[in-house]
């Protein structure tokens, strides 16, 4: 039998794995001893985490509205008029851009698109604002996506829209196959989506390039268009093409789907400072939280001061106390977070069919977590601050 007690490395293993347990007693009772002071600081995490919940929810929605025309549409590349901001922006191009383009080698198909603000009469009186999408519904660069009535054959129908089922009250129909006007020329609603949302509140309404044109009182010519959706084929040179491209246009200009969707985001969320104000609710939100951590934290960290001081006067380490204030900290946004994460995902579904829904992804809410544990981290520091100015020789002056 081998013998060990001369063997120093074992025994002290053994004392940290005996020392853990004891630290999550003592943070335990810490935390639990004054029930009040558990319940501010679980409401105090609750309030914050779901705060910015809702913010960095409301955020990501945001962005995923903006982009989403330009994550579905197909295309390398954008032809658009000079200097447009966001997939919203209304000018036309003249036509000659397709041709200058078909005529590059490495570009395989160039893509017609119709886009603008149009006036939607509904049928029992009264207008909306809504934005036109005109498309080829034979090869469409950008194909309206989840539907769940009618289908995109159905646009050869006369007249006929596909609008999205989240904005049928607002366009006062009720079901496929009503009517209505835009621009004072009379259409039919052939088809619906689901969940294709603008963050304008102005409703999409896809119907063919011709129908799109005349609504919006342009040119009836083929070549007249807001965009040209360019595809190069496999293994080109996007770079190059788009350089060579971009030397012959004059009033439009070529860019990447990576950098429209930049100036979209760049136009909507941080020109019109709704971004900047969701980013800051959500700071308000930390900060919130943070000081009411920190105070519960630093209130029961003076209650329990003749305890740490036994814990110094018997031997044990400044580090180790503070390990206890962590291990308390840990467990109050452990448990803060989990009631948090239950309230999230009840305003996730709630919201889910709304105009504007909040969204949770995987690495958002993994991102909450790990901000919810530094921010009860952070609020440690005052009480570890505290607890590092004890004397140890307080215990026996009691």
């Amino acid at each position: 039998m081998h013998d060990t007690a001369h063997k120093p490395g074992i025994w002290k293993g053994r004392r940290k794995l005996l020392r853990m347990p004891l630290i999550l007693i003592l943070a335990s009772r810490n935390l639990f001893h004054d029930r009040m002071s558990f319940v501010a600081t679980i409401v105090g995490i609750v309030f914050s985490v779901v705060l910015v919940t809702v913010q960095l929810g409301l955020l990501v929605s945001c962005e995923r509205m903006i982009t989403a025309m330009i994550d579905r549409a197909r295309a390398d590349l954008w032809i658009v008029p000079l200097n447009a901001k966001s997939f919203e922006d209304t000018a036309m191009l003249d036509g000659q851009e397709r041709f200058q383009a078909l005529a590059m080698p490495g570009i395989v198909d160039v893509l017609p698109l119709v886009t603008g603000y149009a006036s939607w009469r509904k049928p029992d009186g009264g207008t909306t604002l809504i934005l036109t999408v005109g498309i080829d519904p034979e090869n469409p660069g950008l194909a309206p996506w989840n539907l769940v009535e009618g289908g995109l054959d159905d646009l050869a129908t006369p007249n006929g829209v596909i609008v999205d089922r989240s904005y049928i009250k607002r366009l006062g129909i009720s079901a496929v196959g009503e009517q209505a006007e835009i621009t004072g020329q009379r259409v039919r609603v052939v088809a619906l989506t689901s969940l294709i949302r603008s963050f304008t509140t102005a409703p999409f309404v896809f119907t063919t390039l011709e129908r799109a044109r005349k609504f919006l009182h342009a040119s009836s010519s083929s070549n007249n268009n807001t965009y040209y959706l360019v595809q190069v084929s496999p293994g080109s040179d996007i770079a190059g093409i788009r350089t060579d491209l971009g030397r012959n246009l004059s009033d439009a200009e070529v860019i990447t789907p990576q950098e429209f969707r930049a100036r979209s985001l760049s136009q909507w969320l941080y020109g019109t400072g709704a971004g900047a104000a969701l980013i800051g609710g959500a700071i308000l939100g930390v900060i919130v939280g943070t000081v009411i951590v920190a105070q519960t934290l630093y209130s029961s960290t003076k209650d329990h001061l003749n305890e740490f001081a036994t814990l110094r006067a018997i031997g044990s380490s400044a580090f180790y106390i503070h390990q206890v204030i962590l291990c308390q900290a840990f467990l109050s946004a452990l448990i803060g977070f989990s009631i948090a994460a239950v309230l999230g995902l009840v305003i996730v579904r709630a919201t889910a069919n709304g105009s504007l829904p909040v969204v949770m992804t995987p690495m958002l809410t993994l991102g909450l977590f790990a901000l919810t544990v530094a921010m009860c981290t952070l609020s440690a520091i005052s009480a570890i601050i505290k607890v590092t100015r004890i004397d140890p020789a307080v215990v026996f002056n009691r």
